[in-house]
């Protein structure tokens, strides 16, 4: 699904949330990342956020207009035998230019096309190693837990989006290419997980802005997950969705959308993007108010019971329900309070 929106709709005002990351001995996936293994370089989820400099420009993707420090090393984790990027949880499918190959993975940088391939295997992996640690496909069901097909510079508008009939996720390129913006990254794989959860997910204008709200926070919550495993320190604003990719239409602080603003219920416009923001808020209370593991295993949980047509309310009484079953009362106050306070009517 598109996940553009023009700036004028961006929400005008910023709540006072702290979003922060755990220590790196404390991830929310309770997981520890392999030390041992394929080298990459890839991006600290972006150049800004590792940063911290709202300046920097796309520069024609020349490897120069990012500084060294920008780029992580990291390892390629569960990659099959194939010596390219394909593994038990992604897999690229096509490209433009050559393929990427894992041998040379540590050599690219954000000039070369293979960068962006890296890129996205590596967080569409993370991606689904911190749902895999929250315990979705051991202890609670398994969400998108196969292999993601993924295509690179397959779209020739500056856009990215998840394909239902397909379920493969397409990184469009123009301006910064959208695959070297891991938030951007994970975003769509938020839709590809939706999408496994409830097929057909989004048949309406509330279901869909739940979506496009998911991908939003699931792109804060995987990123800033990493941060605590890695020790990579994210020097932006956490709450700003996709700050890199959106540098060449967003002003600074850049931010694609934010998900720590003031909107309510009657502030909908019927464009998914923006009456996604509501959603998201909620979701980012719930994580404020319960820590980013309860909290996701909630929200995550709940989904499976959402319907295609979904409506906030709905939406919302599920999640509470769901709250209410996995940690009893206190939890699903918590959630329902959230909630409210998006003045979301038929709150339960």
């Amino acid at each position: 699904m598109a996940r553009r929106i023009p700036r004028g709709l961006l929400a005008a005002a910023t709540a006072t949330v702290a979003l922060i990351v755990p220590a790196a001995s404390a991830s929310a996936s309770g997981t520890v990342p392999a030390a041992t293994g394929p080298q990459a370089r890839v991006f600290m989820v972006n150049p800004v956020q590792s940063s911290g400099d709202q300046s920097l420009t796309d520069g024609k993707d020349a490897a120069s207009a990012v500084p060294a420090s920008a780029y992580a090393s990291a390892v390629l984790r569960n990659l099959d035998a194939s010596g390219g990027l394909s593994g038990r949880w992604a897999s690229v499918r096509s490209d433009t230019g050559a393929s990427a190959k894992v041998a040379d993975a540590a050599s690219y940088d954000r000039h070369d096309d293979q960068f962006e391939q890296v890129m996205a295997y590596f967080w569409v992996n993370e991606a689904q190693e911190y749902l895999q640690g929250l315990g979705f496909g051991s202890e609670l069901p398994g969400a998108n837990d196969r292999v993601q097909p993924v295509r690179i510079n397959q779209w020739g508008a500056d856009n990215s989006f998840f394909t239902d009939k397909k379920a493969e996720i397409r990184f469009g390129k123009g301006g910064v290419d959208d695959a070297e913006d891991a938030e951007v990254i994970v975003h769509e794989y938020g839709h590809a997980v939706h999408h496994a959860q409830v097929p057909g997910f989004g048949t309406s204008v509330e279901a869909g802005s739940i979506g496009e709200a998911f991908g939003d926070y699931l792109a804060v919550e995987v990123g800033s997950n990493a941060a605590a495993r890695y020790g990579w320190p994210l020097k932006a604003d956490l709450a700003c969705v996709a700050d890199w990719d959106s540098v060449p239409y967003s002003g600074a602080p850049h931010c694609l959308r934010r998900i720590d603003g003031n909107k309510t219920y009657a502030d909908r416009t019927g464009e998914v993007h923006a009456d996604g923001e509501i959603w998201s808020r909620a979701l980012l209370d719930i994580r404020t108010a319960l820590g980013p593991r309860v909290a996701d295993r909630i929200i995550v949980n709940a989904q499976f019971g959402f319907a295609p047509d979904t409506s906030f309310s709905a939406a919302a009484n599920t999640t509470i329900a769901t709250a209410q079953r996995m940690y009893g009362a206190s939890a699903a106050d918590a959630v329902r309070t959230a909630f409210k306070a998006r003045q979301i009517p038929g709150i339960q």
